[in-house]
């Protein structure tokens, strides 16, 4: 019996993906849960998977094209069973995608420069290189194996791009448009994971600022149409709480010294995103979508994480949060980190959430107001922890404090609910070895 393999859907406003490799050829065999090739969406390149274990007997759309969610891309057939026809060819409307067209004024500098930017190394190996990387590199005509990456495993990013065109500068004719100027700096990213700050080297020099335009990568424009899309669409308002981490960092301090290894270690966040499922498990309407005329409610607990990426904001999903230990949640938390700084996530890590958290922490930022991610309805906005004079028992003292924030759509949650939610949550927070007993 032969399987279709389909484009999977990741992500309630996808609609169709792009082939951007395939790992085996037809007539290998191949095992459940294997991974089989990579598919490009607007926001990351993920892992393909062998839904069954056989024999890759047919690839119905090839690299580069780009073809409906739930089409027919390959078939898997059982060991030793032929196909006599074509299961379920492509659609005719599957495209190839081509290098977008160059601005009108920009000529090539260097005739012995590649054209478009090859993401294959001479000797066949695939080159690791982020999207913003890949569509400055084809813009300006560069060679991606001239370059070395210095992002995660080596991936060719934003600043190694820029560095190559410093270096081929002075070569450059003196007449230049501003399409080719080196792209201007790329926003601050709206959240992160981790304390460590992307390094740099020491002698590099800044890139000079230079007026022009500069085209959106593809990531930089879901994000823009989704945030415009919220902030037009959804009747935001903010609830801000003061939460005493004492207990919390306390908790957090012995469980790490117990800890067997690093990938066990708790961050502040594993604490909060731990905290955010469990109180969820009370409100309900808080882990809702609203639909028009009626709330999807949801028996699932997924917590999306913001991750800071090379070009933009990833939010891998943990799913079931809340009935996940504290080991299991700062284990898993790392996991879909290093998978999305390396464009490397899987179909289940985008989703489908259900709550969203976003840490700015690590940068000192006392507070801030978050965008509610569609189709969810709230947001927690987490703060720095700081030790901070209060007043306990009409007496001063020093207390680790961290303010949180609730964007919440008031389509679907009132300010009295939403006030509870925070209380529930601060309670919990304030006497975390709750969080230790299981659900």
């Amino acid at each position: 019996m032969s399987t279709n393999v389909t484009m999977p859907s990741m992500g309630f406003d996808m609609t169709e993906g792009k082939v951007s490799r395939w790992i085996n050829k037809v007539g290998d065999a191949v095992e459940r849960g294997q991974v089989i090739g990579e598919i490009e969406t607007e926001k990351a390149t993920v892992d393909l998977e062998a839904p069954v274990a056989g024999t890759l007997a047919q690839i119905l759309v090839q690299v580069g094209e780009t073809v409906p969610v739930s089409t027919p891309i390959a078939v898997i057939t059982a060991a030793g069973e032929s196909v006599s026809a074509p299961a379920s060819p492509a659609p005719a409307e599957a495209k190839k995608e081509s290098p977008p067209p160059a601005a009108p004024a920009q000529a090539q500098p260097h005739a012995s420069v590649a054209s478009v930017a090859p993401t294959v190394s001479t000797n066949g190996e695939r080159i690791k290189v982020s999207p913003l990387a890949k569509n400055i590199a084809r813009a300006e005509g560069i060679d991606l194996a001239a370059l070395h990456g210095t992002g995660p495993n080596g991936r060719i990013i934003e600043r190694d791009v820029k560095a190559f065109l410093q270096t081929r500068a002075p070569s450059a004719p003196p007449s230049t448009s501003p399409a080719q100027a080196a792209p201007m700096p790329k926003p601050s990213p709206a959240a992160v994971l981790t304390t460590a700050p992307v390094s740099t080297s020491p002698a590099q020099t800044p890139a000079q600022l230079v007026a022009g335009e500069q085209p959106l990568s593809k990531m930089r424009q879901v994000i823009a149409r989704r945030l415009q899309e919220s902030k037009s669409t959804i009747p935001h308002f903010y609830l801000t709480i003061e939460i005493f981490m004492d207990e919390a960092m306390k908790l957090r301090a012995q469980l790490n010294a117990l800890a067997a290894n690093d990938a066990e270690k708790l961050s502040v966040n594993d604490l909060i995103v731990a905290a955010c499922a469990r109180t969820l498990q009370k409100f309900p309407a808080v882990n809702a979508y609203f639909k028009g005329d009626k709330l999807e409610m949801h028996d699932v607990i997924n917590v999306g994480i913001a991750v800071s990426v090379d070009d933009g904001l990833l939010t891998p999903v943990l799913h079931n949060a809340d009935k996940k230990s504290l080991k299991q949640i700062a284990i898993e938390t790392k996991e879909l980190a290093a998978r999305a700084r390396a464009n490397k996530m899987k179909p289940d890590d985008l989703g489908p959430g259900t709550f969203t958290v976003s840490n700015l922490g690590m940068y000192g930022i006392d507070e801030f107001s978050a965008i509610i991610n569609p189709p969810e309805s709230s947001i927690l906005a987490v703060g720095a922890v700081k030790k901070v004079p209060v007043v306990i028992n009409d007496q001063i003292q020093i207390a680790q404090v961290m303010k949180a924030t609730l964007s919440v759509d008031h389509r679907i949650v009132d300010g009295a609910l939403g006030a509870e939610y925070l209380q529930e949550l601060k309670k919990l927070l304030e006497n975390p070895v709750n969080l230790l007993l299981a659900y």
